[in-house]
Parts: C-alpha cells; structure tokens; sequence
C-alpha cells in the first residue's frame, strides 16, 4: 500500500510506473490498481537451514538476471525498492545497470533486503526515526498512505458497514492475515457486548471460525465481522476507536487521527513492532498492551476506560494527527523524481 501510494504521486507528476513483484499481496493489489506487474520468483533466506539458504541464494542470482532484463526492457529510468524479498534482486539489479536506486522503509527498523541496499542506494526513506540512520542518505518523511478521493464520508462509511449513524464503534484489525490472539480477545470481549458497536477484520484464516462463534451467540447486531476491508479508509473513517497490532499501518491511524489501543507482534522481526507502539504511546496517541498481557477483560477495560473518557480521546486524537505524516508519498515521489533529473 505504501508503494501504491507513491506510485500515484509519481503518475500524478506524468511518471510512468510498472512494479516487479512477487506472489504475494502484490499480485492482486497492483493490477487491480492500474499498474503492469512483472513477476519475479525469489523468498527469504532461511537462517537455520543450510540447504534452504542455498537455494534461496540461488533463487535470488536468477531473480538478479530476470529483474536486469525487465529494467532493460522497460527503459526504467530509477528504481524504488518497497523493503521486500523482491527489493533485494531488484535493487541489485538497478545498481549493475547504473540506474538511480531508492528505498522506503515503513518500520522503525530496517528489514533485510533494505540494510543490504542501503550503501548501494541514493536516498532511503524512513517512516519512523532510526538509531544511526539519520542524515546523508536517510530521511525520515512518515509511511505513505493511500490518498483515495479525499477523506471518506463518516456517515456514508458507516451505513456501508451496517452500523448505526450515533454512537461510538470499535475497529478490530490485525493485518492481511490477521491476528489470532487479538481475533479472540475482541470475540471474548465484545461478542456478547460491547461499548458500542464493533467493526472486525479479522483475515481470511480465523474468518469462518470467528463468523461461527458468533452465530452460537447469537449473530450479536453490534458486532459486524469481515475477513477484510477494501478500501480501509472507509473503517477508520467509520471509528472511534483502534484495537491493532502494531505493524507500519499505525501510522495510517495517525494519518486518520484515529486514536489506538496496540498489541504488538512479539515475534516480529528485532520486536519493530514494540518500537513502532512505543512510538505512538510516546505521542499520546495510543496505549499499549504488550501481547501476553491481552485477554478478552483486559481489552474490554482498555477500550470501556477510554470510550468513557472523551477528553482524553480528543486529546489522542490530536496527538495522532500531530505524528501523521500525510505529505510523505508526494515528498518521496518529488525526490525519486529528482534523482532521474
């Protein structure tokens, strides 16, 4: 989504934009965009699988050739890398060519393909402050995010979803494939009521188990459950309230002003996600629940404590918009643009 996002600033200045990517959300997200894809076949490095790790390697060599060709092929002018598998071949593969190469980075910490390009690169964009990355070739402009059509109708993004026009409305969200413990702490503490109403998004993998559980209780008509939302500009404009893990979309919260309760994934890679919460808590923007802490009546104190206090959702509110950074695809498309001259 970041790249998306990006991507339409650059068409926006009269730039022409293809993606290289893989199997993954990007498959159907690109295309579905407007956007040509081309494939390229590469997965992370095992680290304790010798075997795997070869192979990886190997992968990667071929997916270093495949990626020369198509930067030939469609006369690319520069390159940005999204911090993916994919980013590493490709980011190589720019650099043999002698094309400017430039790189985002949504977490608060570098992933790998990106700390391998990061001497070969020109500029990296950073959504969060680093430690030791900061002047030169870093800078730090915030996650983009999907500019849409401007900023969704709350009335409108609320009859979509089946909820009532008043009243205060918890969003429940995990990711693509969402979250398992969080998925069942918001059933245990919502299902049978709630502060409001509750908008779930729970991904594909616990959809229909969640969708069953509810139906033993009842089919609740405050609890709305999906197993994802497009476009989710639409979720947070219909919120009060965030429940989420802690990943780079916390800053499309901050982008909404949407104050957040955040449980971050603790076995995400060097615990970015405890970094990125942290950050946000550091803000007055969110409260974090450290994720062997969460249960159903943890989550239900959390959010019944914060829907009851307007003033401190107010001042979260403002506190989210102070981080948000809603400049940062335009800034990154102008300096990408830059650096073809």
């Amino acid at each position: 989504m970041p790249a998306l996002a990006v991507a339409d600033a650059l068409r926006a200045h009269g730039a022409e934009v293809e993606f290289v990517g893989g199997e993954r959300a990007e498959a159907e997200l690109v295309p579905a965009a407007g956007y040509p894809l081309h494939r390229v076949n590469v997965r992370g490095i095992p680290r304790r699988n010798p075997l795997g790790a070869l192979r990886s390697v190997l992968m990667a060599l071929r997916a270093t050739g495949r990626a020369r060709r198509i930067l030939r092929g469609t006369g690319a002018d520069a390159v940005l890398g999204g911090g993916g598998y994919v980013a590493g071949p490709v980011g190589l593969a720019a650099r043999t060519l002698r094309l400017p190469l430039a790189l985002t980075e949504a977490d608060s910490h570098l992933g790998v393909a990106n700390r391998l390009l990061a001497p070969l690169a020109k500029q990296v964009f950073l959504a969060f402050p680093i430690d030791g990355r900061d002047g030169g070739r870093y800078t730090v402009t915030g996650r983009p995010v999907p500019g849409g059509t401007g900023t969704p109708d709350r009335a409108a993004a609320r009859a979509r979803f089946g909820l009532p026009p008043d009243g205060p409305c918890v969003l429940v969200f995990g990711g693509s494939l969402g979250a398992r413990r969080l998925n069942e702490a918001a059933l245990d503490a919502f299902g049978r009521a709630a502060p409001g109403s509750v908008l779930h998004a729970s991904g594909v993998r616990d959809y229909d188990e969640l969708h069953s559980r509810l139906e033993e209780l009842g089919s609740p008509p405050h609890y709305r459950l999906f197993p994802y939302i497009e476009p989710f500009a639409d979720a947070l404009a219909a919120a009060d309230l965030a429940v989420a893990r802690a990943g780079g979309s916390v800053l499309e919260l901050a982008a909404a002003g949407l104050p957040a309760v955040l449980v971050p994934y603790p076995h995400a890679t060097a615990d970015h996600q405890t970094a990125n919460a942290r950050y946000m808590e550091r803000a007055g923007a969110a409260v974090v629940v450290p994720d062997d802490e969460l249960d159903g009546p943890r989550l239900a104190r959390e959010t019944g404590g914060l829907l009851a206090a307007p003033q401190r959702l107010a001042a979260m509110t403002k506190a989210a918009r102070g981080v948000a950074r809603p400049d940062a695809a335009e800034r990154i498309a102008a300096a990408v643009l830059e650096l073809i001259g």
